[in-house]
């Protein structure tokens, strides 16, 4: 039996002397209609604060002087936003894009990882933290929310509070904890699509100074688009999360919490629609029309929203992400030490289309990659009368291995190679390339150690200053290798020379690099935060931060000769200058809260995802941009008159733009042509068989993935009445989110861009005193057609394909407490 086993067995048994259905909703009187503001908020119609913890201490949100939202758990439920993918239609400023798990990107004000396929080399911008354990994956978004109390989303830089350092914000998940007093939570939920969800958790005493708790949680839906080719539905959910803990308390002042977790996904995705073609600097004869036509071939359907496909490819998105802590938090009458010490795994197994089509191409695509990461924090908190301060030190180290396996098909000759009079017929030959392979090994180490802390010092009752610093020490080290082998297992490079071999290495280059780097960073913040009156904080932040120094892990350019580049192996630390102001304010009675922050980011060495368009050769690798900067200003609304209405409206301007990026990849319309020279310039956009720049300067274009406006809400009204001689509460809501346009590819493509889009959401329901809720609900009610994702073929072929946002679903949930 390996030790993960063990793990997940542990996990469920924690819990097991206290095992019985658990459930979501609270009492009636205390049940909240949905609510993301970002200040002191009832979450109940009583009028109880929502408490944070974003500054390391337990405090309402409207006295933290920094922009943050606050989502709670019947916020989560009640519109259906159970992964931080899906919670981006709660909180505007915050952007997830996710082609698969593994390629998934948090972001926050546009900022965090750069757009495009991801790599091991580098760091979040967005800190993913669970109970205080900081998740160096992102994968990690993709997974159910687990027994989760509450959400808090921050925005700006977060090194002086937090373990990991990170430049864009952190996002700070609390788990519910063990309890002295027995309760258990339960919810269903069967929609269309075969929707099922199951939530279950219970808490109690196991004696008088112990306490365990379980959760688990179980999500399945049938695929949203219908691949012709397998006569199946493919980008299915299947989602199976378990959560266990142990808490011990032998006195007042210690308290020890042991906990285990596992999720694991095994959906068939990710999968893509056609979405258009457009013409680039190939020749016409090499573009995707030709092509396709050449081999007989016609796509399933040209309308994505038909949701139709027809990959040839399997697909697997195989994802298991676990691990284990223990948080010690030990009282020591002038402040609290905390110790957390953690290790996380992540295993992932995946199988994808890389050509878009449903020709065989490219007929294997598979990279499985394992991530072991330990990582241990010590806290000192202290408060005072004059003063509270936070100091501590982070240490984290991590591995990643990978193996890749990437192979050409039957087609894949006639689409790659241009035709010609060589008497081999090299290109008409599918064996020229079928069975060729690309096998990638690979691995990253990765170590960091920091010390950082935070002051508060109250000059005034009313006037705060806060600074704060942080040290940090990082050191990277990879080793990648590609060989190329023929069909029957022959390693190309060794092979004499032929028109075949150089064909073959033309699809695929063999390289080994071992990258390594190492280097000191010194950040700092300063906040000072007012009170002008009661229920009215303005504050101010500074802060110089840093995002580490990154290694290119998939492989390095070429120059002229093929040899690879080994400068870009190490990519520069980004150097962040960060700007926000900020006021929040509560009045008529605390039933209304109106809080807005103005920001202004400069990044300098921004690590930017570089393309080559090329099929096989290298995806992407790491660059620095000259500078990026991302400014704008959010505002969050909420009002709660009375306990029958409440509602909440959010909206964001971003503005984040490449400030100077001179050398950057060349989008599609401008790509696949023969190079441009002094006497042969750059052809026009489009023109099939010109001229391609090496590189573009892309300076004052949008970031991808940014939307320049961004709004959330939502309302709920409620009324008192007797349904099956049982007293509660009849409700309805609606939510709703809206998206600008935005761009979809690193430089900014005529190809796709994608528009905006609005979704509503509407739910009505009876919930009872004695803790029962059943609603029904819809999600994207007026069924809106949008994208979440558009992906440029390889090879410069003009393809584009996409992955489309769910239609109109439904259901009905029941929820339970006792």
């Amino acid at each position: 039996m390996t030790f993960r086993t063990l793990l997940i067995a542990s996990s469920a048994l924690a819990g097991l002397p206290t095992l019985a259905l658990a459930q979501e909703a609270a009492p009636a009187e205390a049940a909240p209609a949905p609510t993301t503001q970002v200040a002191e908020a009832a979450s109940t119609f009583t009028g109880d604060e929502i408490v944070v913890t974003a500054r390391r201490r337990e405090e309402t949100a409207q006295e933290v002087p920094l922009a943050i939202s606050v989502v709670t758990a019947d916020s989560i439920e009640a519109t259906g936003n159970f992964n931080i993918v899906k919670l981006q239609q709660l909180a505007p400023t915050l952007q997830v894009y996710s082609s698969n798990p593994r390629n998934t990107a948090v972001n926050i004000r546009g900022l965090g990882v750069p757009y495009g396929l991801t790599s091991d080399g580098f760091e979040q911008g967005v800190g993913i933290y669970v109970d205080d354990v900081y998740n160096s994956r992102v994968a990690s978004a993709t997974f159910d929310f687990l027994d989760v109390r509450q959400v808090e989303v921050l925005r700006g830089p977060q090194g002086t509070l937090y373990g990991k350092n990170t430049t864009a914000g952190a996002i700070n998940i609390t788990t519910n904890q063990p309890t002295f007093e027995f309760e258990g939570r339960a919810e269903v939920t069967f929609g269309n699509l075969d929707y099922k969800q199951a939530k279950a958790a219970v808490s109690g005493p196991l004696s008088d100074k112990l306490a365990a708790r379980i959760a688990v949680a179980t999500t399945s839906r049938r695929g949203t688009v219908f691949n012709t080719r397998t006569d199946r539905y493919i980008n299915e959910q299947d989602n199976l999360g378990v959560r266990g803990q142990l808490l011990f308390r032998p006195n007042d002042d210690l308290s020890l919490t042991l906990a285990g977790d596992y999720s694991r996904q095994e959906p068939e995705c990710c999968g893509t629609v056609f979405v258009r073609t457009g013409l680039t600097q190939r020749p016409l004869n090499r573009q995707y029309a030709a092509l396709a036509a050449a081999q007989g071939y016609t796509v399933v359907s040209r309308n994505p929203f038909d949701r139709l496909t027809d990959i040839d490819a399997s697909l697997r998105a195989g994802n298991q992400i676990g691990g284990a802590s223990l948080k010690a938090v030990w009282d020591l009458g002038a402040g609290t030490l905390s110790s957390i010490t953690a290790w996380r795994f992540w295993d992932w197994k995946p199988e994808n289309d890389r050509d878009f089509t449903g020709l065989a191409i490219v007929s294997k695509s598979q990279n499985p990659s394992q991530q072991d990461q330990y990582s241990q924090e010590f806290r000192y908190n202290y408060s005072g009368e004059k003063a509270d301060f936070v100091v501590g030190l982070f240490g984290f180290d991590q591995r990643i291995d990978t193996q890749g396996l990437e192979q050409q098909g039957l087609a894949a000759s006639r689409w790659n190679l241009a035709p010609s009079a060589d008497p081999a017929n090299i290109a008409n030959n599918p064996a020229t390339l079928n069975g060729l392979s690309a096998i990638n090994t690979q691995y990253l180490k990765s170590t960091s150690a920091a010390a950082f802390g935070q002051v508060s010092w109250k000059l005034t009752d009313a006037f705060t200053v806060q600074p704060g610093v942080r040290i940090n020490y990082d050191k990277k080290s990879g080793f990648y290798q590609r060989r190329v082998l023929d069909a029957a297992g022959v390693d190309v490079t060794t092979q004499p020379a032929s028109a075949i071999r150089t064909a073959r290495l033309g699809v695929y280059q063999a390289q080994i690099s071992e990258p390594s780097v190492s280097d000191w960073n010194f950040s700092y913040d300063l906040n000072l935060n007012y009170a002008l009156a009661d229920d009215l904080l303005t504050y101010a932040t500074y802060a110089k931060s840093f995002k580490t120094v990154g290694i290119n892990q998939n492989g390095l350019p070429t120059d002229a000769a093929g040899n690879p580049i080994l400068g870009a192996g190490v990519i520069k630390p980004e150097s962040v200058n960060h700007f926000e102001a900020g006021l929040k304010t509560q009045f008529w009675d605390r039933k209304a809260t109106l809080n807005v922050s103005a920001f202004l980011t400069d990044i300098k060495n921004y690590q930017a995802t570089v393309t080559n368009g090329q099929l096989g050769v290298l995806r992407g690798y790491l660059a620095n941009a000259g500078k990026v900067r991302s400014q704008g200003v959010e505002a969050d609304f909420s009002i709660r008159p009375s306990e029958r209405f409440t509602a909440y409206a959010n909206g964001a301007y971003t503005d984040a733009k490449y400030v100077r990026f001179v050398d950057a990849p060349c989008p599609p319309e401008l790509s696949g042509g023969t190079a441009a020279t002094a006497a042969n310039p750059a052809s026009a956009p489009g023109t099939p068989g010109g001229f391609s720049p090496a590189n573009c300067d892309i300076s004052g274009q949008r970031l991808p993935g940014v939307s320049e406006w961004a709004f959330s809400y939502g309302a709920e009204v409620n009324a008192p009445v007797t349904l099956l001689a049982k007293e509660g509460q009849a409700y309805l809501g609606i939510d709703g989110n809206y998206r600008s346009g935005f761009s979809s590819n690193p430089s900014q493509s005529i190809y796709t861009n994608i528009e905006g889009y609005a979704v509503t959401n509407f739910r009505v329901g009876f919930r009872t005193e004695a803790g029962i809720d059943l609603f029904g609900w819809v999600r994207n009610a007026f069924d809106t057609n949008y994208f979440e994702l558009l992906q440029v073929a390889p090879s410069n072929v003009g393809l584009v394909a996409g992955q489309l946002g769910d239609p109109r679903t439904y259901g009905l949930t029941i929820k339970a407490r006792f």
